[in-house]
């Protein structure tokens, strides 16, 4: 059974047009980001006040809430990263892999990319090992 918090958060985020997922994706990555900041990560910005408007309907719309520091308004998302995070790999893994984990786990590895350090693989044997424990 799927969390339906998970559900309305990929429901949302699929709901935001393409500019506004960048922006989304520059607040997520950074943590927290002024206008300037965003403003700066994005490929062919608009313009400052444009991208201030976005951030205010992305904060209407849930998605973001801001802190005052000295002048400026920082933005950081309004939900817990990590919930969106798994969210996301939710709605990747039904998507792209059926649904299935182990074929998601065996697309990463086979990524030409792909190095696992003996402390990540150490580590990942340990998720393994503590899956199967509790019979997932």
């Amino acid at each position: 059974m799927e969390n339906k918090s998970a559900e309305r958060t990929d429901e949302k985020l699929l709901q935001l047009g393409r500019r506004e997922r960048q922006i989304m994706d520059v607040v997520y990555r950074r943590g927290k980001a002024s206008v300037s900041d965003v403003r700066g990560d994005l490929p062919d910005p608009p313009s400052y006040s444009a991208v201030r408007a976005m951030l205010g309907f992305l904060e209407d719309k849930g998605h973001l809430r801001h802190e005052q520091q000295g002048l400026k308004y920082v933005y950081m998302p309004a939900q817990d990263t990590s919930e969106v995070r798994d969210s996301a790999l939710q709605h990747m893994v039904k998507t792209f892999f059926g649904g299935s984990p182990e074929r998601a786990v065996a697309a990463l590895m086979e990524m030409s990319d792909a190095r696992l350090t003996p402390r990540d693989k150490q580590y990942l044997s340990q998720m393994i090992k503590k899956a199967k424990q509790e019979g997932r």
